[in-house]
């Protein structure tokens, strides 16, 4: 029978590191902090993001609104809602640019 110690030593480690990555709260729409820093820093570079949605959600409308309520930027509110559902999905951004730095 092989031994799968190192390999139950290397998922242990990342399940540690996923861990550490996002901090459980009870609501799962809480922001991560390190999302929340970045959109709070006022000259955070930004980017367009461009996609088809199906019009029968009718998401432009609903985020208006959601802005009216909350006074949340359009862009922060699709930002934090995209972080929050790809980073529970396992994709938590690299948060480490090309040059070194960490944001």
């Amino acid at each position: 029978m092989p031994d799968h110690t190192h390999h139950v030593r290397l998922l242990r480690d990342l399940a540690d590191f996923l861990e550490a990555q996002s901090e459980t709260t009870n609501d799962p729409f809480t922001p991560h902090a390190d999302t929340q820093a970045i959109i709070s820093t006022r000259h955070t570079s930004r980017g367009q993001l461009n996609y088809a949605v199906p019009e029968a959600l009718q998401l432009q409308r609903r985020i208006r609104r959601y802005n009216a309520d909350s006074g949340i930027p359009h862009g922060d509110i699709v930002a934090l809602a995209l972080d929050s559902w790809l980073r529970a999905k396992g994709y938590p951004p690299d948060l480490k640019h090309p040059d070194g730095d960490t944001q």
